[in-house]
């Protein structure tokens, strides 16, 4: 695994980002995320708490038998939910997430929801850890709790330089599995440029509480008619000359990228895994709101 990463002091502007990243992360949890993240995901289970009086009403299979002989009257057990949970947030840092043709890139947004998403779970006093990958995983944040630990986050993933430059979405999902001992809530955030990673989603979904965070720019929808430019291709490194206002490839632009978000809806249902798409060009507060109040139905 990659050791490179955020050492040494930070430039000026870098901290002021992640600061601003903080403070917006926490306004946006106080004003909006009260209580919703606590109903979208319940506890581990239950653990029981005393032992108490049946009045009428109670459930008679909780009746406490050996109680209830020695008092002479019935009494129940009682049982309290196991509130604390462990969130681990993998984020994806391939090449393809540096890019942004609006005000923020990708790899931004996904700190902004990383910060989020830490900042809801650690007031409700779970843990959180991140996961960093590429093609490769390239850094490991063990869950922890604690305000402190958010910004150490939001710092991780708005400046870690990573060696990879895909994205190996298998890899990432294996790797939680092994440093994760009992089921978690797993946010894979990601674009999702890769392939061959259904089996791997599916277990992962019998492993965790899964939810796919897929970031898109609009950029990746529709290609403004420019004449000739040359594309990249961010991960790979290939580069290719079209034409932009050539109507036979602006069609099949969309086509294909109709059909790749068409195959990944379907294989998100598939393998029953929870997806919610945030875009770089539209704020992402009420889309989270009603991602939890959905939830907090089915739960």
């Amino acid at each position: 695994m990659a050791t490179t990463g955020t050492k040494g002091l930070l430039p000026p502007e870098v901290v002021q980002q992640i600061q601003r990243i903080h403070i917006k992360s926490s306004h946006m949890v106080d004003a909006a995320f009260a209580g919703e993240y606590e109903s979208a995901f319940k506890g581990r289970g239950i653990e029981f708490e005393e032992v108490r009086e049946y009045v009428p009403g109670d459930d008679i299979r909780l009746i406490d038998w050996n109680v209830t002989a020695r008092m002479g009257h019935p009494f129940i057990k009682t049982f309290r939910e196991e509130r604390e949970l462990t969130v681990l947030i993998a984020v994806d840092l391939s090449r393809s997430n540096r890019f942004g043709s609006v005000k923020i890139t990708k790899a931004e947004l996904a700190a902004e929801l990383a910060a989020v998403l830490a900042m809801s779970a650690i007031r409700n006093n779970d843990r959180v850890g991140l996961l960093l990958f590429t093609d490769q995983v390239e850094e490991y944040v063990p869950p922890r709790k604690g305000r402190g630990h958010v910004w150490r986050l939001i710092r991780e993933v708005l400046t870690f330089e990573p060696r990879g430059r895909g994205t190996n979405l298998a890899a990432a999902l294996e790797y939680a599995h092994r440093v994760t001992s009992h089921k978690a809530i797993l946010f894979l955030v990601s674009d999702f440029q890769d392939s061959g990673f259904d089996r791997t989603l599916t277990t992962a979904r019998q492993l965790f509480d899964l939810i796919a965070v897929s970031i898109v720019d609009p950029r990746e929808d529709a290609l403004p008619r420019i004449g000739l430019v040359e594309l990249e291709d961010a991960e790979t490194g290939e580069i290719i000359l079209v034409d932009t206002d050539d109507l036979d490839f602006q069609r099949e632009f969309r086509r294909i990228r109709s059909e790749d978000e068409t195959a990944l809806t379907r294989l998100f249902r598939r393998a029953r895994v929870d997806h919610l798409e945030v875009r770089t060009d539209r704020p992402y507060l009420d889309l989270l709101v009603r991602f939890f109040r959905m939830r907090e139905k089915r739960v």
